[in-house]
């Protein structure tokens, strides 16, 4: 009981807390330069502006640059034309997310791949959580995500600031189904550790017992 209750405490904290957010409408009315450019996936704006001199990591008022705005809007020409014009890769919006974080929380593999090329590091602490890509998409059950982020280095490890690691968030947070099976079963073959515990020393194998996901006391039992 003291274990459910923690783990519902604590989802209420991860899901009531500010997550991503995309440019509003209001938002995309005042656009203009290269966020109206980046949202519109106008690359050949892009290429104009940045040759006019155009701040190419100008924030807007939740300081997202065109990047992050290419990013939330997935146009993958126009995040290319930034970062080949020199953008930021690695800048991080009023509530850190990066491009990486952004793209894996869209489940959008292929940008996400394409952020990594273009120099975005796949292991930034993000979000405010102080957790990674990785994390969080974990979290969601984004298997070819956590497939492509461990391909490319992610830290298996990384633990945020509710005490969770990739592999006790894909327990916890999950719902145990296929997906989430598949990440867990991808951290695990990766390497994860699994002795870690959270705050509590609570482990990722004991949170699945607790939470009867026998499929997953499979795969971290082996």
């Amino acid at each position: 009981m003291l274990k459910q209750t923690l783990v519902l405490t604590l989802f209420g904290l991860a899901t009531t807390a500010q997550a991503q957010t995309a440019p509003s409408s209001k938002d995309i009315a005042r656009y203009e330069g290269l966020h109206l450019a980046a949202h519109n996936g106008d690359t050949a704006e892009i290429a104009r502006l940045a040759r006019s001199g155009a701040d190419l990591n100008a924030l807007d008022r939740r300081h997202r640059t065109p990047a992050h705005v290419a990013a939330y809007a997935s146009h993958d020409d126009s995040l290319k034309a930034l970062a080949d014009a020199g953008a930021d890769m690695n800048a991080l919006e009023f509530q850190a997310y990066d491009i990486v974080t952004i793209a894996a929380v869209a489940d959008d593999p292929e940008l996400m791949s394409l952020a990594i090329d273009l120099g975005n590091d796949p292991g930034l602490t993000t979000s405010p959580y102080d957790g990674t890509a990785l994390i969080a998409a974990a979290h969601l059950g984004h298997v070819e995500v956590v497939r492509r982020l461990i391909d490319a280095g992610a830290p298996l490890d990384h633990v945020n600031n509710l005490g969770w690691t990739a592999l006790i968030e894909a327990v916890v947070l999950g719902d145990g189904g296929p997906d989430h099976q598949a990440v867990v079963q991808l951290l695990v073959d990766a390497g994860a550790d699994r002795t870690i515990g959270d705050f509590d020393w609570i482990t990722s194998l004991e949170h699945a017992q607790d939470r009867g996901f026998s499929e997953m006391v499979k795969i971290l039992s082996e």
